[in-house]
């Protein structure tokens, strides 16, 4: 298949604007071309020029770690951008839809609604893996985008990988993988598998392992068809300097991050043991993730009450498959043992 004949009409057409920097390429002593202020910005750091469009050397970074070419990288002011930016390359409102898989991350859905697609729902099985008939009876000639998550988000587990293949497979559209915990998973990514696929995009993020979630930068991985649209449609200057700085300083910085997933994964096994010991608990389901799903007793309830002591969780309870449900994520072992000493309490 060749996945530029899934985009839109328009975008087929469409002349990207063209920035200063991108008719300039190289080095110069003198930057006129841009309207910038010339004398500098009232910063330690000079941010008056316009960043990198396409994040070269910041994309050339996660190359060394990730072995994915520059070329099928893309990065977005976090991976909500990438989402969304694929609903507008591949997706005409009115006509086309895409299917998700509930209970899932929501704003696959909402990034649908706000481009005016069709969402088509084909809810997980109990055990919350894919229900495969469903998803072949739901496809129509107009099914652009399957969105899967994996490990999923509330639901914290990873999906078999031989049912994602076979969906990849077969499916003459889109297949997104959102991999925004792949970090902390005993699954391996699928990036191995974007040579073989011309329709697979991976989604990963920053945000999680890598603990800047404040600097909003997700990433992309496909085939350089998909690159290339992405970049024809994104803003011209969608991540700035700074973040682009930021994130290249923590890039040195992996064996903090490997650290911290290590002591992650170890609190997360920790917490879900201490968690079913508890009266109140009902299950802990598995995890992949940096957070457990927990059915508790009351779980509305329970929410508010840690609520009131300064504790934060997710109350899921009313998402399709997690009645009672909260989404607890992994914090350092003296915040785990705060929330456990106030689960014993209620």
């Amino acid at each position: 298949m060749d996945v530029r004949d899934l985009q839109r009409e328009n975008i087929k057409n469409l002349s990207p604007y063209s920035t200063a920097r991108d008719e300039f390429k190289g080095q110069a002593s003198v930057y006129l071309d841009a309207n910038e202020n010339s004398f500098g910005s009232p910063l330690p750091a000079d941010y008056n020029r316009y960043p990198d469009p396409l994040q070269l050397d910041l994309k050339d970074a996660i190359s060394k770690i990730k072995g994915v070419p520059i070329e099928n990288t893309f990065l977005g002011n976090g991976s909500d951008e990438a989402i969304d930016l694929l609903f507008r390359a591949f997706c005409n409102p009115g006509k086309d839809n895409v299917i998700i898989l509930p209970p899932t991350y929501g704003m696959y859905e909402v990034s649908a609604n706000i481009n005016d697609v069709e969402v088509r729902k084909v809810n997980l099985t109990p055990d919350f893996q894919l229900d495969l008939e469903k998803i072949a009876e739901t496809i129509d000639a107009n099914t652009k985008i399957i969105f899967i998550c994996s490990p999923n988000n509330p639901t914290g587990n990873s999906l078999n990988r031989s049912d994602i293949e076979t969906i990849l497979a077969n499916f003459k559209g889109l297949v997104v993988i959102d991999e925004a915990y792949i970090n902390f998973a005993k699954q391996k990514t699928f990036i191995q598998e974007l040579t073989e696929y011309a329709n697979l995009v991976i989604l990963q993020t920053f945000s999680k392992a890598w603990g800047l979630a404040a600097l909003r930068l997700g990433m992309a991985f496909s085939s350089t068809h998909v690159i290339d649209i992405l970049n024809k449609v994104k803003p011209p200057y969608n991540i700035n300097q700074a973040t682009q700085d930021l994130a290249l300083a923590a890039l040195q910085n992996i064996q903090q991050v490997n650290e911290w997933i290590k002591i992650t994964v170890n609190e997360r096994e920790r917490l879900a043991n201490a968690l079913s010991r508890l009266e109140k608990v009902k299950k802990v389901y598995p995890s992949d993730a940096n957070f457990i799903l927990v059915q508790i007793d009351h779980a509305h309830w329970t929410y508010h009450q840690l609520v009131d002591q300064g504790i934060i969780v997710r109350d899921r309870s009313k998402v399709v498959l997690c009645d009672d449900c909260l989404r607890i994520t992994i914090g350092t072992a003296e915040e785990n043992n705060q929330l456990l000493t106030a689960l014993e309490k209620l």
